[in-house]
């Protein structure tokens, strides 16, 4: 055998020198060094949506034209979430994230220079696969870096760091649009993306996860595999955009390829399985229980949050006619509540079952969707803002134990890919969900002879409401038969001394 090459060499003597200059508090810069990215990458996911109107404005767009801004990043960013097990055992920690943070960064400054409307919607893709790549990473790190009894609590931490991004962003968002335009919003993630970038060199190992050398001789990227999963996705979220507003062939059509696409990337992904390559997804994952439960609790609950993140400010502006400002004010305390939440529960983790955490949050997220059939006109503000809390404590007991409750009896080789799909799911349900509380809010407001487009409210209008959010309950309930399979997945084989 020929001797190894000293590149090999010097990555594992980097990252062994990284963990011996550092010593223990090695592992918590190197967790807050990709949460920064995180953050970078899930602000400009939600904080564009403030700038939407003043650029429908500057380049005379239609609302369907100007929501690819949106639609756009969630398609790119879902869809390149399964592509971060091969680029990590290809390229390492550093050049992986790295290079998906510098994309972000390439992505904002175009965006904020552009002139073409077409050049900021490429912007915007370009971000989403950016932020794709990214959001993986942490529960890797969490999972390979952090002895067990810490997971919970590295897991609370980048939680109420990550959470704060979305809470606070949209609020500084708006303020900068207001003094400076809508390319301020493109530019805001700058600052964030060169200071992880910083760190990155200072505390991101070059291996690959498990310590390893990367290989970049390793398997080719599963392409056919990328090319069914991201053409379901666009089947997917297109059809149900044309059941709300297109015809019902073309949405038929659409949501049978996206069907078929399923079916298809199933078949060829067992099929590389079999040959022994690297497959996109490793169907696999799905033989352990708690991570097939998992996987069904991400979907729900994924479809659950970003349902009621549209459906709540509706109700509000549209159902009880209260003005957005005062919306932001209802629900600020609860997103700032959120954060607070995640970071008690993160240390809860380390000591109580996962799924019983799980349970509690989903039942309490469940009540606070139940309970908006006791608002009506005459409601306090108060009320709204106390059934906000309680869905954020819901949250809050839900986002740091999910993934520890799925991924911890994983076989440590795959968590690379269980945090890619799990991550990938997720966003899938979530896409997913704008447009099924869309769906289901029309068809009620159509059964009771309304639509928001009438400008007055109406018992009626208000009882279409109350059917979407028993939806949402029922969802919760159905997420909350899954969680409880979660149980056994509590004793984790003792971890060797991280090594990231």
């Amino acid at each position: 055998m020929s001797p190894p090459s000293p590149a090999p060499q010097n990555d594992e003597q980097h990252a062994r020198e990284l963990r011996e200059r550092y010593g223990e508090r090695y592992r918590w810069l190197l967790l807050l060094s990709v949460m920064i990215g995180t953050m970078a990458s899930i602000m400009s996911s939600t904080i564009v949506n403030v700038a939407i109107p003043d650029m429908s404005h500057h380049f005379a767009l239609g609302q369907e034209r100007a929501q690819w801004v949106s639609s756009g990043f969630m398609v790119a960013m879902t869809v390149s979430m399964l592509t971060t097990p091969w680029l990590l055992a290809r390229y390492g920690y550093r050049r992986t994230y790295s290079g998906a943070v510098a994309l972000l960064l390439l992505g904002g400054v175009v965006g904020g220079f552009a002139d073409l409307y077409s050049l900021v919607l490429a912007a915007r893709v370009t971000e989403g696969l950016a932020a794709g790549i990214v959001q993986p990473i942490p529960a890797i790190i969490i999972l390979r870096a952090f002895e067990p009894h810490e997971q919970g609590r590295a897991s609370g931490i980048f939680g109420m760091g990550v959470v704060l991004a979305p809470a606070i962003g949209p609020s500084i968002g708006g303020i900068l649009v207001d003094l400076f335009g809508w390319r301020s919003i493109f530019f805001m993630v700058v600052p964030f993306c060169l200071a992880s970038l910083w760190m990155a060199q200072r505390f991101v190992p070059r291996t690959a996860p498990g310590g390893v050398v990367a290989n970049r001789h390793g398997a080719a990227l599963d392409w056919r595999g990328l090319l069914l999963g991201s053409i379901g996705t666009l089947c997917l979220l297109n059809g149900l955009v044309d059941l709300r507003g297109g015809t019902p062939t073309q949405a038929a059509l659409l949501l049978s390829g996206a069907l078929l696409s399923l079916i298809a990337f199933i078949g060829w992904e067992r099929r590389v399985l079999r040959q022994g390559g690297e497959p996109l997804m490793n169907l696999s994952l799905f033989n352990y229980r708690q991570f097939a439960m998992g996987s069904v609790v991400a979907v729900i609950y994924g479809t659950a949050l970003f349902g009621s993140t549209y459906l709540l400010p509706v109700f509000m502006q549209l159902g009880l006619h209260i003005t957005a400002s005062h919306v932001g004010t209802i629900l600020l305390p609860a997103g700032l509540v959120l954060a607070v939440t995640i970071a008690g529960v993160g240390r809860l983790a380390d000591r109580q079952p996962t799924y019983l955490l799980v349970s509690i949050g989903l039942a309490l997220l469940a009540a606070s969707f139940a309970l908006m059939l006791l608002i009506d006109l005459q409601s306090g503000l108060w009320v709204l803002v106390l059934l906000a809390v309680l869905g954020r404590i819901g949250l809050g007991f839900i986002l740091p134990s999910l993934n520890l409750g799925a991924m911890r009896p994983l076989d440590k080789a795959l968590i690379p890919q269980g945090a890619s799909t799990i991550n990938f799911l997720r966003m899938l349900g979530g896409a997913a969900g704008v447009s099924l509380c869309g769906i289901v809010l029309e068809w009620r407001l159509a059964a009771h002879g309304d639509s928001l487009s009438q400008l007055q409210t109406s018992p009626a209008r208000l009882a279409a409401f109350d059917e979407a959010f028993v939806m949402l309950a029922g969802l919760c309930l159905l997420a909350l038969a899954a969680a409880w399979q979660l149980k056994g997945g509590d004793a984790p084989r003792p971890a060797p001394k991280p090594e990231t």
